[in-house]
């Protein structure tokens, strides 16, 4: 069979796609090598023999022009095949975009036998919800992932992307490095549309600080009213403070940590512009947390207006009378954790808390024995957690006083790495509230590495 007739008979092939013909055209192809052989092929060089009558040489010049034409025959066959090889390609994708809508049929049809494909959109949300990863330390921020909800479930099909972009609350919780100057434009852009997607819900926000407050305020302005969490990680070249803290009429839980940990201690005091910006945070706060700056006693009263609101503290303070002073403006505070740099101490008047449930307490300069002093002066009715880091001298009469007197019912009393007790004294505590348990925070190795491990007492 010619190619041409091969590559027409292909073409109808394809047409209809029958591959039983396809496979009849090629059985039907055959390759047969013809004869070459002539009384000049094995002629040697130089030989004038063969060239001696002019009647050989028309001979010659007889199977040359032969040769030509069976060459230009062959080169035909060549380009049939080509084309019949192309027709092959066309076939096989046909086939392969056929298969692929199969599939897609298949799926679909799937989906709808599928439990998980005919759950009620609410419960989808509910589902996707529980998608959602635990806000990460400040240590390990960065813009969220593709690669976690709820971005993944957007990729997922169709129906979870419709579901998603339209359960506003999975867009609620935000974690924004601002990496550079250079790429704010397009991190901005994604952090709009992310946080239109909430629809007015309270947003909580981590961001990393480096400089420019005004571009960082102008991307939470459209949502300045929704911010109910805000965790702010602040870097040394960071500036205006107070411009991200203005109008956060919705504000619930603040968190600012102060990255530059090269400062000597007593450079490291709030100034007056960060005290007022604090004192005018509005009375929706609940829960206030600095790290890397601590507060005079003066500073303490500057922020009054802020204290009587708080039910959870976690800051830094110069002296124990700054920490009292807190416990006085702050009627409410339920949880603290404070360490107190300074072990300059005094006796101080009596003072009763009926709001503490949780007190964590650590002791930077600890030559002297400030936490006698305030066991002295502390009576905690309510108090049910208790922790000391940080203490030479264990005062253990005073904590049995205060126990005595408060007649709180202690859950768990927890002693840091540094603090040295012995059985007798624990079990002293233990004698006082029988169901107390007592943890003892000891300095080991896990997995090679040196961490705090917890054994209980």
């Amino acid at each position: 069979m010619s190619s041409l007739a091969l590559a027409t008979n292909m073409h109808t092939a394809e047409s209809n796609v029958n591959l039983s013909q396809v496979w009849n055209i090629i059985g039907e192809l055959q390759i047969v090598i013809p004869d070459l052989e002539t009384p000049y092929s094995r002629a040697s060089f130089p030989n004038t023999n063969y060239f001696d009558t002019e009647s050989k040489d028309q001979t010659i010049s007889a199977i040359i022009t032969e040769r030509q034409q069976q060459r230009n025959a062959v080169l035909d066959e060549i380009s049939g095949l080509e084309t019949v090889m192309h027709s092959i390609d066309n076939l096989r994708q046909q086939l392969v975009e056929k298969k692929d809508k199969i599939t897609q049929s298949m799926n679909l049809h799937k989906r709808f036998a599928s439990t998980l494909w005919r759950l009620p959109t609410e419960v989808l949300s509910q589902i996707f919800h529980h998608c959602l990863p635990t806000i990460p330390a400040f240590d390990e921020l960065q813009l969220s992932s593709r690669l976690e909800a709820p971005m993944m479930l957007t990729a997922v099909c169709r129906r979870w992307r419709e579901v998603a972009v339209d359960t506003p609350n999975l867009w609620c919780k935000l974690h924004v490095p601002i990496v550079s100057r250079d790429h704010w434009e397009g991190q901005a852009f994604c952090c709009h549309s992310w946080l239109k997607r909430s629809r007015g819900l309270p947003l909580s926000l981590a961001l990393q600080y480096y400089g420019d407050s005004f571009k960082l305020r102008s991307l939470l302005q459209p949502y300045i009213n929704q911010i109910s969490s805000l965790h702010i990680h602040i870097f040394p070249d960071a500036d205006e403070l107070d411009v991200l803290l203005e109008d956060l009429a919705a504000l619930q839980d603040l968190t600012i940590v102060i990255e530059d940990r090269d400062m000597a201690f007593d450079t490291r005091s709030i100034d007056e512009e960060f005290s007022q910006s604090i004192s005018q945070l509005p009375f929706t706060l609940r829960s206030l947390t600095v790290v890397g700056l601590y507060l005079k006693p003066n500073d303490i009263s500057s922020v009054n207006p802020v204290w009587a609101h708080l039910t959870n503290v976690d800051i830094e303070i110069h002296k124990p009378r700054a920490f009292l002073h807190l416990l006085q403006l702050g009627p409410n505070i339920s949880s603290l954790k404070v360490r107190v740099e300074s072990n300059r101490t005094r006796a101080f008047k009596p003072f009763t808390h009926t709001k503490l449930q949780s007190l964590r307490i650590g002791f930077g300069n600890s030559s002297s024995n400030p936490l006698l002093v305030l066991f002295n002066a502390l009576t905690l009715p309510n108090l049910r957690i208790l922790e000391v880091n940080d203490v030479r001298v264990w005062p253990h009469e005073e904590l049995k006083a205060l126990l005595s007197r408060s007649k709180c019912t202690l859950e768990t009393l927890i002693f840091g790495p540094r603090v040295k007790t012995t059985e007798e004294q624990r079990a002293e505590y233990v004698a006082l509230i029988p169901s107390l348990e007592v943890v003892a925070l000891e300095y080991g190795f896990v997995d090679g590495m040196l961490t705090i491990v917890r054994s209980e007492q």
